[in-house]
């Protein structure tokens, strides 16, 4: 019997820059999902799969029928899908769960894998600080949000919220990319404090956009926090073989 493991990886931002780069990025995401498909076990995908995602009642966004066509493909395989929302894509609602078979979270959620503790999520929002975004968050995440936009038509509101989407990429430029160290990168922080009241051997989150495996202090043996990267630059996902999770870069042959 073949082993199996257990994948993980986020922020695929498909839609971004460009048609032409977007689609690109979904034909290697594609290729990476072929590729472990024979030997997963569960996959992981922790927000931030498209760079913006909002369900009407009988409409959603075009384009993405690869990437969409082979999470079904997978699950039809019988192999679950797990996906996250983040914050380019928090308004995904019914449809991709009934469509292609996931599970849908909008929180992290831990689990346990032969013998070892995951705590597993997309990252937004957690940790000290950025109290101007968690408010925001917030709001979006309101139901009076939600209703107000879904009265714009799809055409103005996909336009409106792509604009914003790019806009807000555009503004944090090359930030996301820089390692200051552990004392400023805040979901080690947010991993550090959680150790003070629950041992977990392995934080696993994205968001961050720069692919990270930074140990962790803990009373209760060794931790470690793994930010999945993103895929418009690094394509990085992390696997766990039953033993250790690593961090890896797809790479085409």
């Amino acid at each position: 019997m073949n082993k199996k493991y257990i994948y993980f990886a986020s922020d695929f931002h498909l839609g971004v820059p460009t048609y032409e780069k977007s689609f690109e990025r979904e034909q290697r995401i594609v290729k990476w999902l072929d590729s472990i498909k024979a030997d997963a076990a569960e996959v992981f995908l922790a927000g931030d799969l498209f760079d913006f995602w909002f369900e009407y009642k009988y409409t959603a966004p075009k384009g993405f029928i690869r990437f969409l066509g082979k999470i079904a493909e997978l699950t039809d395989a019988g192999i679950p899908v797990h996906v996250f929302t983040g914050n380019h894509d928090m308004w995904m609602y019914g449809y991709l769960p009934k469509e292609l078979g996931i599970q849908l979270y909008r929180e992290p959620i831990k689990r346990t894998f032969s013998g070892k503790s995951f705590l597993i999520g997309h990252g937004d929002g957690l940790g000290p600080g950025d109290y101007k975004y968690k408010f925001i968050k917030k709001f979006f995440a309101s139901k009076v949000c939600q209703w107000l936009f879904a009265r714009l038509h799809p055409n103005f509101a996909f336009g409106l919220a792509n604009y914003f989407s790019k806009s807000s990429r555009a503004s944090t430029g090359k930030k996301d990319e820089v390692f200051s160290g552990e004392e400023k990168e805040w979901l080690y922080t947010y991993c550090t404090e959680y150790l003070q009241q629950e041992h977990i051997d392995y934080f696993i989150f994205g968001h961050r956009h720069l692919p990270l495996q930074l140990p962790l202090k803990s009373n209760k043996g060794e931790s470690m926090y793994i930010n999945l990267g993103e895929w418009l630059n690094y394509n990085t996902y992390a696997v766990f073989d039953g033993t250790k999770v690593e961090l890896k870069e797809f790479k085409l042959s």
